[in-house]
Parts: C-alpha cells; structure tokens; sequence
C-alpha cells in the first residue's frame, strides 16, 4: 500500500517509495503550482494515466544528463551544422505540450500528459518556471522538449518529434543553454535507451539528492527564456 496525499499534506519521506513499481511514492493531491513545485523541488514528479487518482513518483536509481556531457554523433552534428532546423526558446509553450500529448509513441495507448496535466504546466509556464525549446522548419514547429527550471536544476519533461531529428536537435541546444547558464543537471526521470544515446546516465537516488538541493538552492529568476538565446549556429 502506498499513502494517501491529502490536501496540503508534505510528501511521506522517499524511502518509502516502492521498489515494484520503481519509486512510486504515494497518490492523491492536487496538481496546483505550490504542489508541483514541492514535488521537484525534492526530486519528486507527477506521472499517471486518465482515470487514475495522481500519482507521485521518485525512482531509485535517476536518469540524469548533465549538460556538458550531452553526446553529439557525428551525423546530429552535420544536422545541426546544416542550418535546415531553427530553434526558438518559449515562442510556443501551449504547442510543445499539446504536441508531446498527441504524437502516437510506440508501445504507448493514449498519454499521461492529460488536459489537467497540459493545465497545470501551463500554469507553470505563465510563472516563468516551465519552459519549451522548440524544433522549427519552414515555419512549422517539427519537433521539442518542455521542462522546468528550478534554481540551476532543469527538470525535463517530455519530447516529440515529427521528422527525423528534430527533438535530437532541441535536446543538443537546451544542452549547450544550460551549460552556458551554469545549470548543472537535467532529470530525465526514467532510463531509456534513446536518453542514454544522448549521453544520460543513471545515478543513484541519494547522489541525485544530494545534488538537486545544491542546484535549487541556487539564486534565480523566474521569467521567459529569450526566444533567441539558443539560437547561435552550431561550430
């Protein structure tokens, strides 16, 4: 059995988290902002599908990419040095996740990222604490990420992708971004084969811990991500 969430009530310590299903923390709550950022802010997120109550998650062990050791193949770096892809930051927040929700994923019947879901990010977002990095070509939004950032921590969310590439190609300038902006971690919360093509790599929980209160505790401020900030053409 796993705890209830009540309204208002803190989140039961992660040890108590399950091992089958990894990390699976407790249900119930509520999706507000005061909620979802508690939840990051201690390594925590929110994952269920359409007619479940929420469910809160932290899995032991992390998939994480630190930013300087996103990988680049050599055929994503002729992509990126071709110029056919332009990247913009925050133009099109509401696009991304509608996005992320909708394309058709392998293995996958409907997705968790629910209209309460989309709701409450957008939320986020109009705070200046959600952000999207958006894949376009020919004036058509082709691919991209959204995410949060806390502090110098990112908190990737989900990605799509409607050509070959194209969400490749946001990851690599979100990453080369948050480098530049001295972010030090990117959670990419569960393991996949692709992440690790990217250069993500699991740790484990107490380490991601330990390291995640270091990153939020660090001073910033909210607000919209420049369009053009990860823009610059890829040397």
């Amino acid at each position: 059995m796993i705890p209830w969430l009540e309204r208002g009530a803190p989140f039961p310590p992660l040890e108590r988290a399950l091992r089958e299903p990894n990390g699976l923390l407790c249900a119930g709550g509520d999706l507000s902002p005061t909620r979802l950022l508690a939840a990051y802010q201690h390594g925590i997120f929110p994952w269920y599908s359409p007619g479940e109550p929420i469910l809160w998650w932290s899995p032991d062990p992390r998939m994480v990419l630190l930013p300087a050791e996103f990988r680049v193949s050599r055929s994503l770096r002729r992509c990126l040095r071709s110029g056919r892809f332009q990247v913009r930051l925050d133009s099109d927040f509401a696009a991304v996740i509608r996005a992320c929700a909708e394309v058709p994923r392998a293995g996958q019947d409907g997705t968790w990222i629910t209209p309460a879901m989309q709701d409450a990010y957008w939320k986020l977002f109009q705070l200046g604490v959600a952000h999207s990095v958006e894949t376009w070509s020919d004036g058509q939004l082709v691919g991209g990420l959204y995410g949060l950032a806390i502090g110098r921590m990112f908190y990737g969310e989900s990605m799509f992708s409607r050509t070959a590439d194209a969400s490749k190609v946001a990851t690599a300038h979100l990453a080369r971004f948050l480098e530049e902006e001295r972010f030090g971690m990117i959670d990419c919360q569960m393991s996949t084969p692709h992440l690790a093509s990217l250069g993500a790599r699991e740790m484990p929980r107490s380490i991601f811990l330990e390291r995640l209160r270091v990153l939020v505790s660090r001073a910033w401020e909210p607000g919209r991500w420049p369009v053009d900030a990860a823009s610059q053409p890829w040397i």
